[in-house]
């Protein structure tokens, strides 16, 4: 068995690339079928990076699932916030040094 974990990204500037973006994951999905891949979709997620304030929601779909939206995701072992804020990869990194620091005082 194999893991993958992709990511799927397109600069937005208006409908039309909205629409493009949505024909990535149906020819996932595609591929997945052919090839007799089966997609974990509930771990799916769409996350919109930007510091304007948006208010309506991504609509994107996988299949027939709806793709809920997040407040961040993980990439190459970093946390990117929707509003491309360091707060959440900065807190991830403290809490890890704290544990580092933690285990290297019992051991002492």
């Amino acid at each position: 068995m194999y893991r993958i974990d992709s990511k799927i990204y397109r600069k937005i500037t208006n409908d039309s690339d909205t629409d493009i973006l949505q024909i990535d994951p149906d020819r996932l999905g595609e591929w997945a079928v052919e090839n007799a891949m089966t997609r974990n979709t509930g771990k799916s997620r769409a996350v919109r990076f930007t510091r304007a304030r948006v208010k309506d929601s991504l609509n994107y779909f996988c299949g027939d699932q709806r793709i809920p939206e997040a407040s961040s995701c993980k990439y190459l072992r970093i946390i990117i916030r929707r509003d491309l804020s360091w707060a959440d990869q900065l807190n991830y990194t403290v809490q890890k040094a704290w544990k580092a620091l933690h285990f290297t005082m019992h051991i002492l």
